[in-house]
Parts: structure tokens; C-alpha cells; sequence
């Protein structure tokens, strides 16, 4: 089941690129972007972190913090850190547990092929720790600025 908006998040406690312990009560009276994505250093998962990273500033000008989340191990997600120089922190989910938590794992559907998957995914939770907005299965190009749209009241 997904995490849905006016709902609690899912709690989580997960590693950073840096092997230490992040969880949601970190986060406890902030506003916080958690994007999940499939794999470091794929082209789409590059753009929208990225995307993130360019957004960064003014999303945490208006009191957002961000996290990325993805199957990677900590190695991996320590060099896409550096690689991209993203300034947020990348949590390892390699059991998949906090993404079928939020609904971000589950059946895909790629050239007629089904398998199981991490599906790209971006939720918004408020300083009390609801999910605020939810958004699932989304584009990499583009997602990120349509965010900054909704959130910062951009055009």
C-alpha cells in the first residue's frame, strides 16, 4: 500500500553515503522531499538528482529538506555523491523495505517486459511527519521542476 497523502510516512532509519544512520525523526518539525530512485548513475536517475541538486537552494530557502533513496549500496551512492556533487543525503534501501513502505516498489513495465521494481517516485512530508503530496511513477525530465513549480509557487 502506498503512502498517501493526509497520511503518516512510513518510518525508516537507513545508512547515508557516508555509512551512518538517517531516519525519518531526523527530520522531526522539518519539511522534507523524499525521492526514490532506481539506480545511481543511469541516465535518468543522474538528471533528476541532479535536477535536485539545482533546486536545492531555494527549496531549502522555503524550509524543504531533501533525501534521495535507492537500492544502491552505500559505496555506490557515496560516489554518485561526489560524482554530481549533490548536497542532500542518498540512503541505501537494498531490501527494498522503506520503498514498498511508501509504495515505490513494486510490478514495472519496460519494452512489454513485467518485473519487480524500485518505481521512481517523490513525496512531500510535512513538519509533522504526514505525507503532504505524493507522487508516483514519474518522469525524470521535468519532475523536479514541475516540484519546484508547486512547492515554491514558481512559474
Amino acid at each position: 500500500m502506498a503512502a498517501e497523502v493526509g497520511q503518516k510516512a512510513p518510518a525508516f532509519r537507513l545508512r547515508n553515503q557516508d555509512d551512518e544512520s538517517v531516519s525519518l525523526g531526523d527530520y522531526a518539525r522539518e519539511r522534507l522531499i523524499v525521492f526514490f530512485y532506481p539506480k545511481a548513475f543511469t541516465p535518468g536517475c543522474t538528471t533528476e538528482a541532479c535536477d535536485f541538486r539545482d533546486t536545492h537552494v531555494p527549496l531549502q530557502r522555503a524550509g524543504f529538506a531533501i533525501v534521495g533513496i535507492s537500492p544502491d549500496p552505500v559505496e555506490r551512492l557515496a560516489e554518485f555523491r561526489v560524482e554530481y556533487g549533490l548536497p542532500y543525503p542518498l540512503l541505501s534501501d537494498s531490501d527494498h523495505e522503506v520503498a514498498a513502505a511508501f509504495g515505490a516498489w513494486g510490478m514495472k513495465k519496460n519494452y512489454g517486459r513485467e518485473y519487480e521494481g524500485l518505481i521512481r517516485s517523490t513525496f512531500v512530508i510535512d513538519a509533522e511527519g504526514t505525507v503532504e503530496r505524493a507522487y508516483t511513477n514519474v518522469r525524470a525530465k521535468g519532475h523536479v521542476a514541475n516540484l519546484g513549480r508547486e512547492l515554491l509557487g514558481r512559474r
